[in-house]
């Protein structure tokens, strides 16, 4: 194979950071590309700066390499001032490692983190010069491979991806490998197509090509919403496009669809939905499965990986080494993706954790460590975690920081072992609804005394300031549910103050808008509009601006409504939505995560030119019906559907529902659908400092530190 680079390379003293593109990071691997039987081109759809930290892509990197009949390199969305001049040179998209064509490998497996990388994905597969559809690749195509928390439903761009493998991804990924080395040293048996089979009917992977999506007929919507809602028809028959009906007692009301909106008259008028629901999926090839279900790790301690990170050339989002110390969470948010689909709990025991810390470190050279999780806090054994690694790197200069923590997880004891360090990194806690209503409703059991105890802890450790996530947009929030958010904070500051005795105390609050999820108890919820989300973030505004004594020390952040809306489409779409994106595309959208590419007007006008007047709305603000078919109900996450809809009725009544790793089976289907169960200590272990102590140094000499390697 050819290196692409003396092409590129002229290119790059005309563009912004260049450096981002060169390639030969210490840790990065590179091998003959013509030896390797199988040949992987890991992307993360966004630029450098934001994929090379995922920990997802150097987990996967670590393992195909680890076989010396795979390769592995990474490639990532380029920056549309090189895009442009790539397409005008005829250069295609290239990996970092060898600067290889992409569409030169056997795999191009795309890692999906958020819904807002689907126009990159589009972007890389044009400058590829691999068609955009799967129906249109041939042999010489790789396949196009989806993962990554965002395919649990994959249907907006079911069209553009070949396969898509479903949870964790270290075990499937090397099998994956595995059956495209035998299919090739076979003569690819059945061609592409056969490969795919191989992949479907053995549930390693789900194909989208394989299952046929009907949707409900839409000339019977007005009889039967008619019928649903006791109203008496007065209009237009069925299949016609609207449809007026008395209401007996005088209600003013029209149905669009399960949407109902008040009128200034006596008459509801029932306007056919713009689009109907799935009425069903059905599988067209023999042996493929009805449903395909999620992969799940067990035992971390046997994949104690990124051992050796690559280390950026370039600046990226996060520069540390990160230990996840546990996967999965059972703490039960309602609005939480993340932690439905990663159940059970699964913990890194101590000492693996120790080993994997020691060995990244030496690899790296970096000084900073993460332990992450989705709540890094509630490992069973994080104090003994933190106090042995601060043992161990005491006067070396490497610092703790655990970028999730729950409020009422972090103590005194905790904050002491993170300063041992001598750096301080931030600290944000997520109670995510302002009022104890509102985080009942959510099932984040944190009350406000919580809260304000944990800042009191933080303060009198050192910290001057916290950071404070919440979200808008939440079910049956209102107006009073975001005020009481300026309220807690003021009393944050407060207590800062009074902890510390100075004024220099500041409280950053981080607001985000609600976007219903696949397999979360809100999945059937109407989003909130974006005039909701941005009327709710003006009053908090203006509650913080009008509090003289503290609201100076409040610092606000907060996106507008319309991104999240644009989410929401994405999030809960289905198949049709594809052709929306690919529009959107082809009208110069890419980079939708980034606010100064972002252009909510666009979406909104490809959606009405695609599907209709009104489908932005049917898809984000509708609410569900128990009885819909959602476009995720063949894809399982483990979760029972029934469970979730009684979650779902319990968060409208303010029931909280415990953490089942403490306190008894919830009975949400995760262990018992896949053979699987939780795996906590503690294990009574303790991390030993890697050398002996040194002696104290005289009194003024310099401080010696320890070695670390």
């Amino acid at each position: 194979m050819r290196s692409l680079f003396p092409q590129l390379e002229p290119l790059l003293a005309r563009v912004s950071k260049p450096v981002q593109y060169v390639g030969g990071e210490v840790n990065s691997v590179s091998k003959d590309f013509d030896a390797a039987e199988v040949r992987v081109a890991l992307m993360y759809p966004d630029t450098y700066a934001v994929g090379q930290p995922n920990q997802g892509l150097a987990i996967l990197y670590e393992i195909l390499n680890g076989e010396d009949w795979c390769l592995a390199e990474r490639t990532f969305t380029i920056w549309p001032d090189l895009a442009e001049l790539m397409r005008s040179s005829g250069i295609p998209q290239f990996t970092w490692e060898n600067h290889l064509p992409v569409r030169d490998f056997d795999v191009l497996a795309v890692s999906f983190s958020t819904e807002l990388g689907y126009t990159n994905l589009l972007e890389t597969l044009d400058l590829s010069g691999i068609p955009l559809h799967s129906r249109d690749r041939g042999s010489d195509d790789p396949l196009v491979i989806g993962g990554g928390h965002a395919m649990f439903n994959p249907e907006p761009v079911a069209d553009f991806l070949d396969a898509v493998v479903l949870g964790d991804g270290e075990e499937a990924s090397l099998e994956l490998a595995r059956r495209i080395r035998t299919w090739k040293r076979d003569g690819r048996p059945g061609g592409r197509e056969g490969l795919l089979l191989s992949l479907a009917q053995g549930e390693l992977a789900y194909v989208p090509a394989f299952y046929d999506i009907t949707y409900a007929p839409i000339s019977s919507s007005c009889a039967s919403a008619a019928q649903s809602q006791d109203l008496t028809q007065v209009g237009a028959p069925n299949g016609e496009r609207s449809c007026d009906f008395a209401l007996d007692d005088g209600v003013k009301v029209a149905l669009d669809g399960e949407v109902k909106v008040a009128l200034d008259d006596g008459v509801g008028v029932a306007q056919r939905p713009p689009l109907s629901p799935i009425q069903s999926v059905t599988p067209n090839r023999p042996g493929v499965p009805a449903t395909v279900g999620k992969h799940t790790l067990m035992d971390l301690d046997n994949w104690p990986l990124p051992a050796r990170p690559i280390v950026p050339l370039s600046e990226t989002v996060h520069e540390r080494y990160s230990v996840e110390i546990f996967r999965g969470c059972t703490r039960g948010c309602r609005f939480c993706q993340a932690g439905m689909v990663t159940r059970p709990v699964r913990e890194r025991g101590i000492e693996t954790i120790g080993k994997m810390v020691e060995t990244g470190l030496c690899s790296t050279g970096l000084d900073e460590v993460g332990l992450l999780s989705l709540s890094s806090a509630d490992h069973s054994e994080i104090k003994e975690i933190a106090a042995g690694l601060a043992d161990r790197y005491a006067g070396s200069q490497v610092s703790l920081s655990l970028p999730s923590t729950r409020v009422d997880a972090f103590n005194v004891d905790l904050a002491q072992e993170l300063n041992r360090g001598g750096r301080r990194s931030g600290l944000t806690f997520a109670p995510e609804g302002g009022s104890e209503r509102m985080r009942a409703v959510i099932n984040k059991m944190v009350t406000e005394d919580d809260l304000i105890r944990t800042c009191e802890t933080a303060f009198g450790n050192g910290w001057r300031s916290v950071k404070l996530y919440f979200m808008c947009g939440l079910p049956t929030e209102t107006d009073d549910d975001l005020l009481a958010i300026a309220a807690l904070a003021a009393r944050v500051i407060e207590t800062g103050r009074r902890v510390t005795g100075t004024r220099d105390i500041h409280c950053t609050i981080s607001i985000g808008g609600f976007v219903p999820k696949p397999h979360t108890p809100f999945q059937w919820v109407g989003q909130a509009s974006a005039e909701t989300i941005d009327h709710r973030l003006t009053v908090l505004k203006q509650a913080v601006i009008a509090d003289r004594r503290y609201g100076k020390a409040i610092n606000l952040r907060f996106a507008p409504g319309k991104p999240g809306i644009i989410e929401g489409l994405l999030a809960r779409g289905d198949r049709r939505v594809g052709a929306v994106i690919e529009e959107v595309w082809r009208r110069g959208g890419k980079f939708d995560g980034w606010h100064e590419h972002f252009s909510y007007d666009r979406w909104a006008e490809a959606v009405k030119d695609v599907l209709g007047e009104g489908a932005l709305e049917w898809y984000t603000l509708r609410e569900r019906k128990r009885s819909e078919v959602l476009p995720w109900d063949h894809l399982d996450a483990g979760l029972d559907r029934d469970w979730l809809w009684q979650d779902y009725q319990d968060a409208i009544a303010g029931a909280e529902v415990y953490d089942c790793r403490w306190d008894g089976c919830n009975d949400c289907g995760v262990c018992d659908t896949f053979g699987t169960d939780i795996q906590i200590g503690p294990t009574g272990r303790k991390l030993l400092p890697l050398t002996v102590a040194p002696a104290k140094a005289p009194v003024g000499a310099a401080p010696r530190a320890k070695e670390v390697c």
